[in-house]
């Protein structure tokens, strides 16, 4: 019979301890439900990124004298150097640059060591394709870097969500219409 009132009492005490647990699940609830959505309507708003982000390498070539150092510090040897030896002034002459951008890691060692300065990283982060062939760019517009996301007329630059001020975490216009017209 003693068995039967310990185990009874063990149920009991794991059943207050489970109501606890549960409890302080629902304590967490209250504050999610106060909060509002802060969705980015991606392709016509978009998150500015930080100063330090490393993005796309962009390349100028013209700047490039061909010593390969972006290639031997890189840790998976993404950036391809084809050079030739120019005759005339004894030197090298790049003749193509080009990065995989399905394989490069944006470590940025190549743009820290680079001799020139003729590599940089951009704050371009939208590198998708259907063929992973596309990825690979080889001088993708050399001499011009991409247009700014602050600069872009067609696009609402969004700080990170990290740093939003009071306004930007009001919720996005249609889902404040929605949460009106319900009350």
């Amino acid at each position: 019979m003693f068995p039967m009132v310990d185990g009874l009492q063990n149920y009991g005490q794991q059943a207050v301890q489970a109501a606890r647990y549960i409890g302080q699940g629902f304590m967490v609830t209250p504050d999610h439900m106060n909060r509002l959505p802060t969705t980015v309507q991606y392709p016509y708003e978009k998150l500015i990124p930080s100063e330090r982000f490393r993005g796309r390498i962009h390349s100028e070539s013209d700047k490039c004298i061909a010593r390969e150092v972006c290639v031997r510090v890189c840790p998976i040897n993404p950036p391809v150097v084809d050079w030739e030896l120019g005759k005339s002034v004894r030197k090298k002459q790049l003749k193509s640059y080009s990065i995989d951008f399905g394989v490069c890691i944006f470590r940025g060692n190549c743009v820290e060591y680079c001799p020139t300065n003729c590599l940089s990283m951009t704050e371009e982060y939208e590198l998708s394709a259907y063929d992973r062939h596309e990825l690979n760019h080889d001088q993708t517009a050399p001499g011009r870097l991409p247009v700014s996301v602050v600069r872009d007329p067609t696009i609402q630059p969004i700080p990170s969500l990290v740093y939003l001020s009071k306004g930007f975490t009001e919720g996005h216009p249609s889902s404040r219409s929605v949460t009106n017209s319900t009350n």
